[in-house]
């Protein structure tokens, strides 16, 4: 083969190469964004659930205008998104959260559930985390990771 030939081929090999490594990263940092926006999603249910109890008397099992005793099923607790939790403070850092299935108690007419997913969160070493404080008339939500 000619020198323009090996030339030719060498450089296709690296195009190749180069296009390869930015179709992974592609990959990678949607699968980031797919967990955060399904942990955020879950959180949102939990938040739903969570305004039920509060709302529903004790009577039938609520909490009577409280989140007290409000706690996560252990089928809630973890699923293919991530785990999730409940606490009456806010959550902070990024380091992972297990599940639990603690019931609420003290509750002063808010509630935090703190979600982690299974992907690595933009600090790349800790894993996506995202909480949601939980009024009776408000769901708010933050990204930590």
């Amino acid at each position: 083969m000619g020198q323009q030939q090996l030339l030719l081929i060498v450089l296709s090999v690296i195009i190749v190469g180069v296009a390869v490594a930015v179709g992974v990263t592609m990959f990678q940092s949607g699968a980031v964004d797919a967990n955060r926006q399904a942990v955020i999603g879950d959180l949102v249910n939990f938040a739903a659930k969570a305004q039920r109890h509060f709302r529903t008397p004790t009577q039938l099992g609520g909490g009577s205008q409280s989140f007290d005793q409000f706690y996560l099923s252990p089928l809630d607790s973890g699923n293919a998104n991530g785990s999730y939790s409940v606490g009456t403070s806010t959550p902070s850092g990024a380091t992972f959260v297990a599940g639990s299935i603690s019931a609420i108690s003290g509750s002063s007419g808010e509630m935090f559930i703190t979600g982690c997913g299974k992907e690595t969160g933009d600090d790349g070493t800790n894993p996506v985390k995202v909480f949601t404080r939980v009024t009776a008339d408000s769901i708010i939500t933050n990204i930590l990771n």
